[in-house]
């Protein structure tokens, strides 16, 4: 079906589909896994600090292999690519279930991640390929509800799970999850062939500093124990790979940066993530602390946040390919400021009904700029760069999450407490407010081409 058409067939229905499947599968099982350091702890015998590194060594393998994907999916095709990205993950879910100490699972959990930096950008590159630019709002509203739902599916799923079953289960439910992925995305995904989107030789030297650079600086945030020098490492290795870039066919090109609309783009997402993660970390710690419920009940209490984005996305992504992003976004932003606003007001004493409402509103308006705002960034690209946008965007997401988290676990335990963390999240909400005029505008059939993209417009 052409990319022109503004219909969706079964066959990009079913593609959508699978590829959304696998989507989940990565982040339902990260933030089941975060819900269980008790528990592992325990079974292992193990201290909080060594069995956080089975969390931390799964987001950095994640980090480290984005870039390499950004290359890959060129070079073998996304399909090839998917099906790998699929077996590896599995292979590393199984191992991590069947783990005997707690280095093997640390072990294991990095092979989880390198599958899951495979899979996570290929979300992103697939669909854009999958639905062109004239749908790129209404597939990333689609998309939406994953990245919604996922994160306070996790703990929930992950909570009933181990209330029930070992830990080990967490792990092999991914497993079993994982092969119906699998079997239907060798069936469903069409083939592409290695090489259509001019495949160039790999840039080692860029990805032996992208990778591990960015990696580095998500473990200086993720760490709250001196985390001094692997901001450093990763600061040089970073200022290296813009200094590398400088050459002829960069791993990532830089000139990415020069569309005002691609750099808004990511901006915005990277700041609204930032927020949202926040309130992500924030709110389960409030419902514990302040209203002592256990991690199931606050991970229930946590449902509203993710029913807003999902109720949000989906629309917001269809009106913005008939649209445009700015008018929606800057709704959307103005809402999640409100919320966000009305969240730095609770207390021991407020009712839990108020935080919900509030969550709920919140992830109405993080929807309404994000999908969007997701869309735009798809219509400023010509095909042959997307696989470079999607990297970008996905390790600035990143990016913004574990710095999310790192402010919320300074903030909480200052004088400002759950209410600073809140009023992060207000101030990054502004930000992302004064960046939507810098959007594209209303959207257009005509593709943009690669010197165009080099322009800001």
């Amino acid at each position: 079906m052409s990319s022109n058409d503004d219909r969706f067939d079964g066959r990009l229905l079913g593609t959508i589909a699978v590829v959304l499947l696998g989507g989940l599968l990565g982040i339902l099982n990260s933030t089941m896994a975060a819900v269980a350091t008790d528990t592992l702890a325990v079974a292992f015998g193990a201290s909080l600090g060594t069995i956080g590194w089975a969390s931390t060594g799964f987001l950095l393998a994640v980090t480290a292999t984005i870039p390499f994907t950004t290359w890959a999916v060129d070079r073998y095709g996304g399909k090839r690519l998917w099906l790998a990205g699929l077996v590896i993950f599995l292979a590393g879910s199984l191992a991590a279930g069947l783990a005997w100490n707690v280095g093997s699972l640390i072990a294991f959990r990095v092979v989880q991640g390198v599958g899951a930096g495979l899979l996570d950008p290929l979300v992103l590159i697939l669909l854009a390929r999958a639905a062109g630019p004239r749908r790129a709002g209404r597939v990333m509203g689609l998309m939406g509800v994953v990245l919604s739902l996922g994160p306070v599916l996790g703990p929930i799923a992950g909570g009933a799970i181990l209330g029930g079953f070992t830990w080990r289960a967490m792990f092999l439910v991914s497993v079993a999850v994982g092969l119906v992925a699998l079997v239907l995305a060798a069936r469903v995904l069409p083939a592409d062939r290695p090489g259509d989107g001019g495949v160039v030789r790999l840039d080692v030297l860029g990805l032996a500093l992208l990778g591990p650079g960015f990696a580095a600086v998500v473990l200086a945030l993720s760490q709250s124990v001196e985390p001094l020098w692997p901001a450093v490492v990763g600061g040089v290795l970073l200022i290296g790979y813009a200094a590398h870039a400088r050459k002829p066919s960069p791993l990532i090109d830089l000139r990415l940066f020069a569309n005002r609309g691609f750099s808004a783009s990511v901006a915005i997402m990277g700041l609204g993530g930032m927020g949202l993660f926040a309130a992500l970390f924030a709110l389960p710690l409030y419902y514990q602390q302040a209203h002592g419920h256990g991690v199931l009940a606050a991970g229930l209490l946590m449902a509203p946040l993710g029913i807003g984005g999902s109720i949000a996305m989906p629309l917001a992504g269809r009106l913005s390919d008939r649209l445009g992003a700015r008018g929606l976004a800057s709704g959307g932003a103005v809402v999640a400021i409100l919320s966000a606003f009305a969240l730095t007001r609770i207390g021991p004493d407020t009712p839990e009904v108020w935080p919900a409402l509030a969550a709920l509103t919140y992830g109405l308006g993080s929807g309404f700029f994000s999908a969007p705002t997701m869309g735009s960034l798809y219509r400023t690209l010509p095909p042959p760069m997307v696989a470079q946008g999607s990297s970008v965007l996905y390790m600035l997401n990143q990016l913004g999450a574990a710095l999310g988290v790192a402010l919320v676990a300074v903030v909480v335990q200052t004088a400002a407490g759950f209410q600073g963390v809140f009023w992060i999240a207000v101030a990054m909400n502004v930000i992302v407010l004064a960046a939507v005029p810098l959007l594209p505008g209303r959207p257009n059939a005509r593709a943009v081409t690669d010197e165009e993209l080099v322009r800001t417009s």
